[in-house]
């Protein structure tokens, strides 16, 4: 899911000559984190074994996290924010060495904000199976060589899994909210059902039930898009000199993917039919400045994230079924016991309104009843980090009840 802050917002017609130069440089084979990178703002912590859905067992698992605040005598005031497919555990601070950019959620989580780190204790782990420190493709497995694509396939309940033994590992029994967007939001779910008394709370941010067959069909064409990228070789791909690794899959699926979390209103009322260039467009030469805008994030991302790392988050997204073995979504929801706050945004294609719609239609304990609390936004799926105060007034109300 597109992390674009309010400041990327910001109508722009172009591409300027700065931002284009700040990506000067071949990219990296794999733009993740590895060991002996600057660690920044992370800590870490070791799960060893982590069962998996499929029956396999993950070793030797690390989760990479980061945390703001202070936590209570009774350890009762701790706060979980769960990130969306190309997050991580970065929700505030700045971009540098050791993180790639700023955090992703400045606006809603910090002093004096809804997500108040005066008042309360907030933990952000990066997922199992990401790039920015967790156990994932680009780790070491057990021979010392790249997990590469012999990484298992993780659910998002094997996800939440690792997550609760990684809340165990700080002390953390009972979270007073657990809190997350899109693949988050997924995770989010989960933890209401499989640790019901660990949770007071959840906010569950534009993500549906279950993921469903268009969702996964837009997922699908993302993978193959990295997949048929010659640099890509299978998977094996670590040992690539710079500018050999697999970034022009990777930019595809991630321009591909942020046509689905924006608007054809946006895109239309921000670059209209602007050309980029001086060249004229009659020659055959130049681009549109929507296009130079789509090539200009694509290859940015290539640099802060791994292609298999991007496969296997994704194929989770695609697993995602709250009701699965569960007598179906209304069963599932129907035993949640924290209080639930679920957003919905108006013009999200990517994950419509009707999903948020049955979830709060199925959670006993909304705090806004039966229906979502609508954001009606021209940002589509990337409201939820874009709309600030929207979120921040919503995600009060839910910390006050």
């Amino acid at each position: 899911m597109d992390w674009q802050t309010t400041a990327d917002a910001v109508p722009a017609s172009i591409v300027t000559e700065a931002r284009a130069a700040s990506l000067a440089g071949r990219a990296p084979a794999t733009g993740a984190w590895r060991d002996g990178d600057p660690v920044g703002d992370r800590r870490f912590v070791q799960l060893g074994e982590v069962p998996l859905e499929s029956g396999r067992v993950l070793p030797d698992v690390r989760i990479a996290y980061e945390q703001w605040g202070t936590l209570s005598p009774a350890r009762d005031n701790a706060i979980l924010v769960l990130h969306a497919l190309t997050g991580d555990s970065h929700v505030i601070g700045s971009a540098g060495p050791a993180h790639p950019s700023a955090g992703w959620w400045p606006g809603v989580v910090g002093p004096g904000l809804a997500i108040d780190t005066d008042r309360w204790f907030v933990v952000a782990p990066n997922v199992l199976g990401g790039c920015q420190g967790s156990t994932g493709p680009a780790s070491l497995a057990p021979d010392r060589a790249e997990w590469g694509t012999r990484f298992p396939f993780l659910t998002i309940r094997d996800q939440v899994r690792a997550q609760i033994a990684f809340a165990r590992e700080l002390g953390i029994e009972r979270f007073a909210a657990v809190v997350g967007g899109s693949m988050g939001a997924m995770h989010v779910l989960e933890w209401a059902v499989m640790a019901p008394d660990a949770v007071e709370r959840i906010a569950v941010l534009a993500a549906p039930a279950a993921t469903s067959a268009d969702q996964i069909a837009l997922n699908s064409v993302q993978i193959e898009a990295i997949r048929t990228d010659p640099a890509f070789r299978g998977g094996e791909f670590y040992d690539a000199p710079d500018g050999e690794g697999p970034t022009r899959g990777l930019a595809l699926a991630r321009r591909m993917a942020m046509l689905n979390y924006r608007t054809a209103a946006e895109l239309n009322h921000r670059f209209e039919r602007s050309w980029q260039s001086d060249i004229d467009p009659l020659a055959g030469e130049g681009r549109f400045a929507v296009e130079s805008y789509l090539d200009f994030h694509g290859n940015k991302f290539t640099r802060r994230f791994d292609a298999n790392s991007y496969i296997v988050l994704t194929q989770s997204m695609n697993s995602h079924d709250i009701g699965r073995g569960r007598g179906g979504t209304a069963a599932a929801l129907a035993g949640v016991r924290a209080k639930s706050l679920v957003v919905g945004i108006d013009s999200d294609r990517y994950f419509p309104l009707a999903g948020q719609t049955e979830i709060a239609s199925g959670l006993p304990r909304s705090i806004h009843g039966r229906a979502p609390v609508v954001v009606f936004s021209e940002y589509g799926h990337d409201a939820f980090l874009i709309e600030d105060h929207a979120i921040r007034r919503v995600l009060a109300e839910l910390l006050a009840a």
